[in-house]
């Protein structure tokens, strides 16, 4: 048996009644989930990866919030993640796509969007492990990073529905209900779990590749240092809907021309 734990964060947030413009703020324009999954034997490796992180930056206290970095240091950490044997996995939603779709009304409900998000991740990282375990059995163990608003028995609701098969529409893809245990699922303080410090470095880092800055910019340079990281198929080959998923799809997701070549290079 192989025992992989994903430890998930979030970056951005679900509204989308005011989407930040250039020229004023506002509710991020993504909401990006995503994932660090490890074995368990690599899990237990995960607070000396944190420490070395900070060892290099020089912080007196281990914790370690991407967000309070300086552009060096945010470098730093991702060049020291690369080196860790993880696989990531991002699903990305482009709020704009929303207001006045279909789907407006349902993700206007509190943690539907995030919920439907996970869906996504889940079902690319169950895949992903079930692949990898080869023909070993082979179980998946969910961290969830704490968020004020989260509720997150309604999302393991929502997962057990799922899993007992009791959805209107049945889906294009599904979770690995044999790799993914939802009894095995916790949240906890992001302070006290170096993976879920690793979980918001990676997160973050994809977050700046999409999302614009005051001025219109992207950052792309920390999510291309982990490339080598992000979850493929077996046999190698595209990332894109594997490691790297836009939602809606790539073609769908009305991204303009510096982040559909952002998503683009993850083909090669």
């Amino acid at each position: 048996m192989i025992n992989y734990v994903a430890y998930i964060d979030e970056a951005g947030d679900e509204g989308f009644g005011k989407l930040a413009t250039t020229n004023s703020g506002g509710q991020s324009r993504w909401l990006i989930i995503g994932a660090c999954v490890v074995t368990r034997e690599d899990d237990l490796r995960l607070p000396s990866l944190r420490d070395s992180i900070s060892a290099r930056l020089a912080r007196r206290q281990r914790e370690i919030h991407f967000r309070d970095l300086k552009h060096a240091q945010k470098v730093v950490a991702c060049q020291e993640i690369a080196k860790f044997p993880l696989k990531i996995c991002v699903t990305l939603s482009h709020k704009i796509t929303l207001p006045g779709s279909s789907y407006e009304a349902t993700f206007k409900k509190r943690g539907y969007l995030y919920n439907y998000l996970v869906r996504w991740l889940l079902e690319r990282v169950t895949t992903s492990c079930a692949n990898d375990a080869g023909f070993e059995s082979c179980s998946l163990r969910l961290v969830f990073s704490r968020r004020a608003n989260t509720d997150y028995q309604t999302m393991k609701d929502y997962l057990i529905l799922m899993r007992d098969g009791r959805e209107l529409m049945r889906p294009v893809r599904s979770i690995n209900w044999k790799v993914l245990d939802v009894d095995n699922i916790s949240v906890e303080n992001h302070s006290k779990w170096a993976g879920l410090q690793i979980a918001d470095c990676i997160t973050s880092a994809f977050f700046q590749a999409v999302e614009p800055n005051a001025y219109g910019n992207y950052e792309p340079a920390y999510a291309n240092l982990l490339r080598g990281c992000v979850m493929r198929p077996p046999q190698g080959g595209s990332a894109l809907n594997v490691g790297v998923v836009p939602v809606p799809s790539f073609v769908k997701c009305q991204a303009d021309d510096a982040q559909l070549a952002f998503f683009k290079s993850f083909t090669q």
